[in-house]
């Protein structure tokens, strides 16, 4: 034990989870096993830190707005929180096909973590404990309490890992160094040194944010305003799509220039960064300032997006700057952009080193393979960005409380989800950076998307106990009607009449010669569903609160049917491969052709799977022919 304690004593209340860090992870982790019937207890180091967002205040984007719909179908909570607080909705990339549509929010900050906040005080067998833990109790290899600073144990029987960017961190601009946690919050000191004494590997990561301003100092009329959505789509499939059709605040568009890009290159020594003084590793796809000045340097401007920390607070984001330089420097630089010539900072930006774990030593449901009843998720996985964390949290709880109830851990394949996508990145492939997910990863994007993911995970949520009977039932008359109307629209035929003459004039839609099916006009690029009202003399009548959804459903199924089909197929193949099971106690030295490297690489990486170990670097096809042909022996 590495810390310094008056006395110590034992909690008379023993718990069956313990949740340590009560950010997007955390939050979802206890949740998940509280409502699961476990006795749950969630430590952070302020309770004033419940589902902070200490960077951009917003859910959601590109491949992460699927990430939290999968959450919510699953039985989550991130979703349902994010419709009660945003403050302007966006459905990105609708000019491309619907398997990269991506929701985004932007929130109300604050009233995001208070809400968060209620709902967790007001869940039935979950605590909220305010300490910082230095210590995991175990005995044999396994997880029999926590250690709070006081020197209290509170015995457990299982622990989850959502300390975020909070072990040992350390905020960083120009020369300034504070070892705090983001938001200038407490930093988690002497947790770390106990983890490694468990022999977790541990690294050292960064990331950063930029800085806010004061809005009566920003200048809008030399900026481009940017709107949500005219009807907005609702995150939760629970959110009734009316309750979200609210007034919402605008953002704004501006540009850095080559001023500013000059300021930046003659201080950039000055940059903790480029000096030195950081020695962490930052997220390749979300960078600095300096790192696009420098990068980039043919580009004379970058998007600059100014956005609201909420309704009732002044402080402004600045997305797309954020930065480590110097408060001198970081008044001058951004005083060089349209509209913030005048601009005051409340906050400065400021970059945050902080400790993280390896995740190749978790198995796929975010157990340590070393340590018995310990999981871990989140930022501390060493991924980025709340939803990842969010939904590895959820995954975290729901296994922690299966390992409790007997069951077999829920493990997602990357073909079922944008989450199993992301867990099995992490824990097969060696990463020197904060993961961000992006719809690139996911090889079967067509079937993953974030308009399906009810469709894809709510019986496992079900299944899991997460999901209600009465959401259940919802979900499979929505799947009935679905399939009724697609049958019918195949059937359905329409011949050349005047008035199908008209609309497909009217459309710039090819003539048609004899009939044709209202499924095969709708497959035509300029036709949709809705545009086929018109001729469609025998649509149903959809119930209000499921009419959006179905015909969404319908249009995409028949538009799409070839495409989807021939992923399923390529998902069949996939399928064989996760099937097939490698045995826990497997002796990889004594399967001979194997190659030496395939060899270390396996006994490192324990895969479970011929489906997993084919992902792992350093082994190849001829290597996972070897194993196949071992196990059929």
């Amino acid at each position: 034990m590495r810390f310094s304690a008056n006395s110590v004593w034992v909690s008379k209340d023993a718990y069956d989870v313990a949740v340590i860090g009560a950010g997007h992870a955390g939050c979802e982790a206890a949740l998940a096993a509280a409502r699961l019937g476990f006795h749950t207890i969630m430590f952070t180091v302020s309770v004033d830190s419940v589902a902070l967002m200490p960077c951009n205040p917003n859910i959601g984007g590109s491949s992460k707005g699927h990430l939290v719909r999968e959450l919510d179908a699953l039985g989550g909570e991130m979703g349902r929180v994010i419709d009660r607080t945003f403050i302007q909705s966006k459905m990105l990339n609708k000019s491309k096909g619907p398997a990269v549509h991506s929701l985004r929010a932007q929130a109300d900050k604050a009233n995001y973590s208070r809400t968060m906040r209620q709902v967790l005080e007001n869940q039935e067998n979950l605590e909220i404990k305010q300490a910082e833990v230095v210590n995991i109790v175990t005995q044999d290899k396994k997880v029999t309490g926590v250690q709070i600073l006081s020197g209290a144990i509170f015995p457990c029987r299982v622990v989850i890992l959502c300390t975020g960017t909070y072990l040992r961190a350390r905020c960083i601009y120009g020369e300034v160094s504070n070892n705090t946690g983001p938001n200038g919050l407490q930093a988690a000191n002497h947790l770390t040194d106990c983890l490694k004494e468990l022999g977790i590997k541990m690294y050292r990561f960064k990331t950063g944010t930029p800085a806010r301003i004061d809005k009566n100092s920003v200048d809008f009329d030399k900026m481009e305003e940017q709107f949500g959505d005219e009807r907005v789509v609702p995150f939760s499939f629970t959110t009734n799509p009316k309750d979200v059709q609210i007034d919402q605040v605008s953002c704004w568009l501006t540009y850095t220039n080559p001023a500013t890009h000059d300021i930046i290159r003659k201080n950039i020594d000055r940059s903790p960064l480029f000096s030195g003084m950081i020695e962490g590793t930052g997220p390749r796809y979300c960078p600095s300032i300096e790192d696009k000045v420098v990068k980039f340097a043919d580009k004379d401007r970058h998007q600059v997006f100014i956005e609201p920390e909420g309704l009732e607070t002044n402080e402004m984001y600045i997305g797309g700057m954020s930065s480590s330089l110097p408060e001198d420097v970081q008044y001058a630089m951004y005083r060089t952009v349209p509209g913030l010539e005048n601009v005051k900072i409340v906050r400065n930006a400021y970059a945050i080193e902080y400790d993280c774990i390896d995740a190749r030593q978790l198995k796929p449901s975010l157990e340590f393979r070393d340590i018995e009843g310990l999981f871990s998720g989140g930022q501390f996985n060493g991924s980025s960005g709340y939803e990842e964390a969010a939904a590895q949290g959820l995954i975290a709880g729901i296994n922690a409380a299966r390992k409790l109830q007997g069951k077999e851990a829920v493990v997602l394949d990357r073909s079922e989800a944008y989450i199993g996508v992301l867990i099995d990145d992490l824990v097969t492939k060696e990463s020197h950076e904060p993961y961000r997910m992006m719809t690139s990863r996911a090889e079967y994007r067509l079937l993953l998307r974030q308009d399906n993911a009810d469709q894809r995970l709510t019986k496992i949520g079900y299944e899991i106990g997460l999901i209600s009977e009465e959401r259940y039932q919802k979900l499979l008359k929505k799947e009935e009607l679905v399939q009724k109307e697609v049958e019918r629209l195949k059937s359905t035929n329409v011949g050349t009449t005047e008035k199908v003459r008209k609309l497909l004039e009217t459309y710039k839609s090819t003539p048609l010669a004899s009939g044709a099916s209202l499924a095969e006009l709708i497959r035509r690029p300029e036709l949709s569903y809705r545009i086929l009202d018109e001729i469609d003399e025998a649509r149903p009548e959809f119930p209000e609160d499921l009419a959006e959804e179905v015909m969404e459903q319908v249009e995409i199924s028949i538009k799409y049917e070839g495409y989807i089909n021939r992923q399923k197929k390529q998902v069949e193949q996939f399928k064989k491969l996760e099937s097939k099971k490698i045995p826990e106690n497997i002796d990889y030295d004594k399967v001979k052709s194997l190659r030496i490297e395939a060899v270390q690489k396996l006994k490192e990486y324990r895969p479970v799977s011929i489906g997993q170990a084919s992902r792992i670097s350093g082994v190849s096809p001829a290597d996972i022919s070897v194993l196949l042909v071992y196990l059929s022996m």
